[in-house]
């Protein structure tokens, strides 16, 4: 039998220890902001049932959702997004919550999409989302959010496109498109990749008229915000958004069918990745999910196109590779007990500590601390002992000192 070759999935990935530090640093900057602005932790299951999933975002995206039965022959699919997850969690547990509701989710979605740039199967969605309110600043907020996230991270060039369904399904409508109006969509949403001829293509195949093209087209280019998305733009000065920040694109769709008011999209205008976080208003999930009529809006990063974009622009941090701080030496079972139990005492002091398992040699045990960027080494033998004191070997500059502990806690710290 032939020797297997281990793979992993395409459109999946391995993250080993140096990427996942900053992956972590990013991640802690999300949960940060997101709890700054009032944002409570959720989380949902990986897998609902596919009627829970599907009908929901449009014919394009529903054939990007996993499907299979289940042992028990239960038709059941993992998450697309994390927007109709928790919109079935109103519609559940709509009497243990408090409206109006602000979440945050930090989970992997899947979607059986061809891997490309910035495009993976398995990826994470950093979602933020209000509940029952449907006054503008709830959707002026996320604006806010958005700003304060990419400035914490460390872009300077970016900007959020805002526009709104409603001022889009006038316009299809003054177009006479009403019966048509989210095929159009479908298609109008792809402007940025195929431009006005390519669009103009597609609604033509879909056997729509070249007079009411032509006039829906005149429309969105001359478009202005409506009175609700005039509200939310007067509230972003207020909320300390600067206006070279965001700007109204009255062409900006956003393609999921579940979207009924204000839309965002972000892009990062120093890179070609596309857009890194999208999102808007969606009155009508919860209801549609067979809860109550509750009003929501929301935004979603693609954590790990955002992640491609810093390494793109090189804007990764000076990070340490490891947030171990110490290694404590292992010079063998005479002295097995008292290592450990530094090990355990900076441990308790909240200083991430390592012992190293095995007696070997001194220099292999600073060689492999030198590896894996850890910058010190604890070193206890017998004149250590002796004098109730620890050696303390810096890894960078090679130097030693003999410490008490309490000198040791106090210079790792």
């Amino acid at each position: 039998m032939s020797k297997q070759i281990p793979q992993t999935l395409k459109g999946f990935r391995d993250f080993l220890p140096p990427e996942m530090v900053l992956r972590n640093y990013i991640k802690n900057i999300f949960v940060e902001v997101f709890e700054q602005f009032g944002y409570q932790p959720l989380e949902t299951p990986t897998l609902e049932y596919a009627s829970t999933l599907l009908g929901k975002y449009g014919e394009d995206a529903d054939r990007l959702v996993y499907t299979f039965n289940d042992r028990g022959d239960r038709k059941v699919g993992l998450r697309y997004d994390l927007t109709v997850p928790v919109s079935k969690v109103l519609s559940i547990y709509q009497n243990d919550i408090q409206l109006p509701f602000k979440q945050y989710q930090i989970q992997l979605v899947w979607r059986a999409d061809k891997p490309q740039k910035g495009r993976y199967r398995e990826f994470i969605q950093c979602e933020a989302d209000t509940f029952g309110s449907s006054s503008p600043t709830s959707d002026a907020e996320y604006v806010a959010l958005i700003y304060q996230i990419l400035k914490k991270i460390g872009f300077s060039k970016f900007i959020v496109k805002i526009n709104s369904r409603q001022v889009l399904f006038e316009l299809i409508s003054k177009s006479g498109l009403e019966k048509d109006k989210f095929t159009v969509l479908q298609s109008v949403d792809k402007l940025d990749k195929i431009g006005w001829d390519g669009v103009k293509n597609e609604l033509v195949f879909k056997s729509i008229p070249n007079s009411k093209i032509d006039q829906l087209f005149e429309y969105i280019k001359q478009a202005q915000p409506d009175s609700y998305l005039q509200q939310l733009l007067d509230c972003l000065p207020s909320l300390g958004v600067p206006k070279d920040y965001y700007q109204f694109d009255s062409s900006m769709v956003r393609g999921l069918d579940y979207y009924t008011g204000p839309i965002f999209e972000v892009y990062i205008t120093q890179g070609n990745m596309g857009a890194v976080c999208g999102g808007g208003r969606f009155d009508k999930l919860i209801s549609q999910l067979g809860g109550p009529d509750i009003p929501a809006t929301g935004i979603a990063f693609g954590f790990d196109r955002l992640i491609d974009v810093i390494k793109q622009l090189n804007l990764l941090p000076q990070l340490p590779s490891t947030t171990t701080k110490i290694l404590v030496a292992n010079f063998g079972q005479e002295y097995l007990s008292e290592s450990l139990k530094l090990t355990s005492s900076l441990r308790q002091q909240n200083i991430n500590t390592t012992f190293y398992p095995d007696p070997d040699k001194l220099g292999k045990q600073f060689k492999y601390a030198s590896s894996m960027g850890i910058p010190y080494v604890a070193i206890l033998g017998d004149e250590e002992i002796k004098q109730n004191k620890i050696t303390i070997k810096n890894m960078d500059t090679r130097d030693q000192q003999l410490l008490s502990f309490e000198e040791l806690v106090k210079s790792l710290s």
